[in-house]
């Protein structure tokens, strides 16, 4: 009866959703009040109907009721409950479930705290926002309904996919899904600005906390993501270039470049055109991962391989709100003029820059992503778009943009003085040379030109620092004057300190691992020892051992360093029970100058075990970096100055005038 009850409210939603598109949109239209206020309490209870609905198919799960055919699909009575409640969201019926309540999660956010939005805007964007819901909604229950019983029952369900079974995998879909769908909140409020055809800095400074938002949720889903891959597949690596990677890494690069562009439209009023265009290109490319992940055009181990049907449905949707909302776009982009005047060299300059190396960027990703599947398309032949092509085109677009990083913020508005600049970068200069230096001298292999590349980080992260010492007059002025300034420093200014330091380091995290990474693939017998980096690994023994819902062959590895034993590490190959697939675990022995990664493989005929192990340099500098990036985000976001909507006069003013 539960699961009824969810499908009756997954249906209501629906209809919720529809009355939200039509009232709100029809009564800011003829500024009748009371079609309007029926956006707010529609937004909440959509939310709260969809919630019902997740909690019942999640119940499902958890009590494994296999007459529910999603649960018989992707369940299994033997799993630990962590994955019986992952596995709501691991499958694409369910996951899409969850893509909605995120949807409405973000248009109940709107109608409950953006209560300073004038009363026509907001009516636009949750009505906006619930065409969204209402194209999904669709899509799930004609095409993808979770809620389908089976009949008979079978006695038990076939088990979620084994690789899925993990912790991070657990949390990271969600996340994603938080960033992905958030960035429709920004496409929500630029149609609705085009409709209502009032643009200006009040737009800019209500659609920027919800971008900083969904920017943060992205970059923590995708660094889990790969964290997830590095130590779940036995690769060896964070980063593959997999079409469903680039598929959230393109809609990160854009709304990297919405946020900045914003920023020049609240304090300047420029770069309206064309931050309203990257608002519907943001999200744009958010459906187009959508479309990849779902259609069934590619196979991956990050995609639902689901029938191509599906993703006619889902091509549909993409056409209609990218299509739609560009044609809107271009009637209405000679509406709009482009507002304040400023040199090359200022702060609007710098970030101009920056949006033009991102979006060209995004650009090059995006080529090399749908380029394979356009040409297997039309004529049939296969080809592969790899690391190469993306780091021969993608890594030089970033090297200007890093070396821009810390100059802009501390560039003035209008007219800059880029020598003043360059001087209170002087000690960022300096540490990048002598980081330069020291990686020369320690690393006596790799690309020649990877010292540079770490050098490019320590700048960055050092450029940071000097942006936070020169503001607060750091060495300069009296220490309790410093202090004060520190003190006073909006909670923005301290988000971007960490932001831009947590990208620095994340650069010395891939340079790093990339450039001198260590790798020896042999034969081991136990008894044998392998040196690696410094470290020696002896092979003492395999064993075997039973999980909770897989058996498990183990290899032992005691890992010394200089004669002394400091850790042992055991990879192992699982098979799990339901379904019967096999999974590689690596085992990893982690240190500040990077991680000793060991992955066992086939037994030989000689009674040896196929051995691959890395070194891998600085790569928790990867993750460490988007856990900064991730907390920047976050500190940015309590400001006050920051928080959903903006004073109610000041709100009211700004709306008032027309952009023209």
């Amino acid at each position: 009866m539960i699961i009824e009850f969810g499908h009756f409210a997954l249906i209501l939603a629906l209809l919720v959703a529809v009355v939200q598109v039509v009232l709100p949109m029809a009564g800011a239209s003829l500024k009748d009040e009371r079609m309007m206020r029926v956006a707010e309490p529609a937004a909440v209870s959509q939310f709260i109907l969809l919630a019902i609905a997740f909690v019942a198919l999640m119940h499902a799960y958890v009590t494994s009721d296999f007459s529910v055919a999603n649960v018989a699909e992707n369940s299994h009575s033997t799993k630990p409950l962590i994955y019986k409640m992952a596995g709501v969201w691991g499958n694409h019926e369910g996951s899409m479930l969850l893509w909605v309540l995120i949807l409405a999660l973000f248009g109940a956010a709107v109608a409950l705290f953006g209560t300073n939005l004038p009363p026509s805007l907001r009516a636009r964007v949750l009505s906006v926002q619930a065409s969204i819901a209402v194209a999904f909604l669709l899509f799930s229950i004609l095409t993808s309904n979770p809620f389908l019983r089976l009949v008979p029952a079978p006695s038990d369900g076939r088990g979620l996919n084994p690789i899925l079974q993990d912790p991070a995998l657990a949390f990271h879909p969600p996340f994603l899904y938080t960033g992905y769908v958030g960035f429709s909140i920004a496409f929500s409020f630029a149609i609705a600005a085009l409709i209502e055809g009032r643009i200006d800095a009040a737009w800019a400074r209500w659609v920027r906390p919800w971008t900083l938002a969904a920017w943060m949720f992205l970059t923590i889903g995708i660094s889990m993501g790969s964290w997830w891959a590095y130590y779940e597949l036995g690769w060896g690596g964070w980063w593959f270039w997999d079409p469903v990677e680039n598929a959230s890494f393109m809609p990160w690069l854009a709304g990297t470049a919405l946020l900045h562009s914003a920023l020049v439209m609240e304090k300047r009023e420029a770069l309206k055109v064309w931050t309203v265009l990257l608002a519907i290109l943001t999200f744009s490319l958010s459906l187009m991962g959508t479309f990849i992940v779902r259609s069934g055009v590619l196979t991956s181990v990050h995609s639902f391989a689901v029938d191509p049907a599906r993703g006619v449905f889902i091509l549909a949707i993409l056409i209609l709100f990218t299509g739609g909302g560009l044609a809107l776009f271009a009637l209405r982009a000679s509406e709009m003029q482009t507002g304040g005047i400023f040199q090359p060299i200022s702060r609007e300059g710098s970030l101009v820059l920056n949006n033009l190396l991102l979006v060209t960027a995004t650009a090059t990703v995006l080529v090399g992503t749908l380029y394979p599947m356009a040409l297997e398309g039309l004529t049939g032949e296969k080809i592969s778009v790899g690391p190469p092509f993306f780091d021969s085109t993608f890594g030089p677009l970033m090297i200007p943009l890093l070396l821009a990083l810390p100059i802009g913020p501390m560039l003035a508005w209008k007219r800059g003085d880029l020598a003043g600049v360059m001087q209170r970068l002087a000690f960022a200069v300096l540490a990048a040379i002598i980081a330069i230096v020291a990686t020369y001298a320690v690393g006596h292999r790799g690309p020649w030109l990877a010292p540079f590349g770490i050098g490019l980080g320590v700048y960055v992260m050092m450029g940071a620092i000097a942006e936070w010492a020169s503001r607060i007059k750091l060495a300069q002025a009296p220490v309790s004057e410093s202090f004060r300034r520190a003190r006073n420093l909006p909670r923005s200014a301290y988000g971007t300190l960490l932001a831009h330091f947590g990208v620095g380091m994340l650069v010395v995290g891939i340079i790093a691992t990339s450039a001198y990474r260590e790798e020896h693939i042999l034969v081991m017998k136990p008894g044998q020892t392998l040196s690696v980096a410094g470290y020696d690994v002896k092979f003492t023994g395999f064993e075997s051992g039973r999980g909770p819902n897989y058996r498990e062959d183990f290899a032992d590895f005691d890992v010394m360093r200089s004669g002394t034993s400091i850790g042992r590490l055991r990879p192992s190959k699982r098979l799990y029970d339901a379904p019967p697939q096999p999974t590689t675990e690596a085992g990893i022995h982690a240190s500040w100058r990077g991680d000793l990664y060991l992955v066992i493989g086939d037994s030989q005929p000689d009674g040896g075990y196929a051995v691959r192990a890395y070194f891998n340099p600085l790569v928790r500098f990867i993750w460490l970096g988007t856990l900064i990036m991730f907390l920047g985000g976050g500190i940015s976001l309590s400001d006050r100055r920051l928080r959903i909507g903006v004073p109610a006069g000041r709100g009211r003013r700004a709306i008032a005038v027309p952009a023209e």
